[in-house]
């Protein structure tokens, strides 16, 4: 059941409403039992093991606490330790066994989300051991923790410490939650729809058919705008969800596209996966206190599981190398950089200055994109190769680009579409919302902006170009 389906479409409201018309202290558990049958809707086993590493990571949770309870010494430590460690040790052997059957031949089908929930369970499972969060003794609360369909298929990856809390607590309706939460679903689905979906059939056609040229630059370039759009509209919608239902989740995209840096783009790009690979891989590791050497294996260890974490394949290796290697040069040539700034007598405040640095920016990230894209690694260099020696101008004025799936006027309000983002996340990037300045109107104003966007959503999405019910990118993650 996608968030972008007809299925969904009846099945949420039918969870809201009886979710506010219930008592509430039944509302956990009819999360829960719809949170397992939105999953059920995908397949039966993957239920089974849903619960399995549910139940895995909920002993290990109480034995670790137990332990820190009643034990003294060396023994509770070295006991924690075991419980962790055994813990990591099924929990990701399950997730690699069935991720990376494709190094050993193997065809097994790689459940939904299955990614997304081990890193949410495990990262409890860290968090208990470290002291930051208290057990939860309730094993109905904890399921809902980390089977909560609005961010069970694809994330945001979320913490003990914000959602969990929140299960705990009573949650109330409030119109206003719900009014933002639906705002959000109806922007997250036309970033998927009218945006992402409309700019798959033009990449799609260039990557298929390995094309070079112009062709394979636009089609680079507008993938890494796809790829935005697609799971920033899954994460929209996840938030939107989670808010008309009271829970507040994190962000998980903050206008990355806009970073002056590609360390500063990690930061903003897939913010819960990001700061879980810090906190409990980049740091564990020794972070940047054991000196640069240190600093710069740690960063390179981090991206390259980082890559591993997307797929098993050479090119999610080289993407994830690429995005490591990036940063890592950076750092190195930083003070170089500084001097020469210096020397030449360059604001690095000035404006003109850091649009370079954006623009810089995003095309090294977008060449990594090319990799990951691609069919395969061989693929992603030959479709390097054809951008040099195929290059041809003329394509942009013989009329080639439109019969690449988009019609000359589709191609233009793809365009259209990708202008009105870059604003929207301009002013989300100097703190003006445009969310909160819609909700400063008169309600009318509103309902009719919402109007507008939800037929924009219909007639340029569900009746657009490329309406299909099929999935989303991270999914296949």
């Amino acid at each position: 059941m996608l968030f972008n389906s007809f299925e969904f479409m009846i099945f949420f409201p039918i969870v809201v409403l009886a979710y506010y018309v219930i008592p509430g202290r039944f509302r956990n558990l009819w999360l829960l039992l719809t949170s397992y049958y939105f999953y059920l809707s995908w397949d039966l086993r993957y239920v089974a093991l849903l619960f399995i590493i549910t139940l895995i990571t909920y002993l290990a949770a109480r034995g670790i606490a137990n332990r820190e309870e009643t034990i003294q010494g060396e023994a509770k430590v070295f006991g924690k330790k075991v419980l962790v460690a055994l813990c990591l040790l099924i929990n990701f052997g399950i997730l690699c066994s069935f991720k990376y059957s494709a190094f050993a031949g193997a065809d097994i089908i790689l459940p939904v989300g299955i990614s997304f929930y081990t890193f949410q369970s495990f990262g409890y499972v860290m968090d208990v051991y470290r002291g930051k969060s208290k057990v939860e003794k309730n094993f109905l609360k904890y399921a809902l923790f980390v089977s909560f369909f609005p961010v069970l298929t694809s994330g945001p990856i979320e913490r003990s410490d914000n959602l969990l809390r929140q299960i705990q607590k009573e949650r109330k309706f409030e119109c206003e939650n719900v009014w933002t939460g639906f705002c959000l679903i109806l922007w997250g689905l036309f970033l998927k729809l009218v945006m992402a979906d409309r700019i798959a059939v033009f990449v799609n056609a260039v990557y298929d058919k390995e094309m070079g040229g112009l062709y394979a630059v636009l089609g680079t370039l507008l993938f890494g705008v796809q790829i935005y759009c697609d799971f920033a509209g899954y994460s929209t919608m996840a938030i939107g969800a989670g808010k008309m239902l009271g829970f507040h989740l994190i962000e998980n995209f903050d206008a990355p596209y806009l970073s002056k840096s590609v360390s500063e783009f990690w930061r903003r790009w897939h913010i819960s996966l990001s700061s879980w690979f810090r906190d409990y891989l980049y740091i564990p590791l020794g972070g940047n206190r054991k000196g640069k050497i240190r600093k710069y294996v740690n960063l390179m260890i981090v991206f390259l599981v980082s890559g591993l974490w997307h797929g098993a394949g050479w090119k999610y290796l080289i993407w994830g190398g690429l995005n490591g290697a990036y940063q890592v040069i950076g750092d190195i040539l930083k003070p170089l950089r500084q001097k020469m700034m210096s020397f030449i007598h360059i604001n690095q405040e000035n404006v003109i200055y850091r649009m370079i640095q954006t623009i810089i920016t995003f095309l090294l990230v977008d060449f990594a994109w090319l990799f990951f894209k691609a069919n395969s690694a061989g693929s992603a260099l030959r479709m390097m190769k054809k951008m040099i020696t195929e290059f041809d101008l003329k394509v942009m004025i013989d009329g080639s680009l439109y019969q690449m799936g988009l019609p000359c006027l589709e191609f233009w309000f793809m365009l259209l579409t990708i202008a009105l983002l870059l604003i929207v996340d301009i002013l989300h990037d100097k703190k003006v919302y445009v969310l909160n300045m819609i909700h400063r109107q008169h309600i009318c104003i509103q309902a009719c902006l919402c109007a507008i966007l939800f037929m924009v959503v219909v007639i340029f999405g569900v009746y657009g170009v490329n309406y299909d019910v099929g999935t989303f990118i991270y999914f296949a993650f």
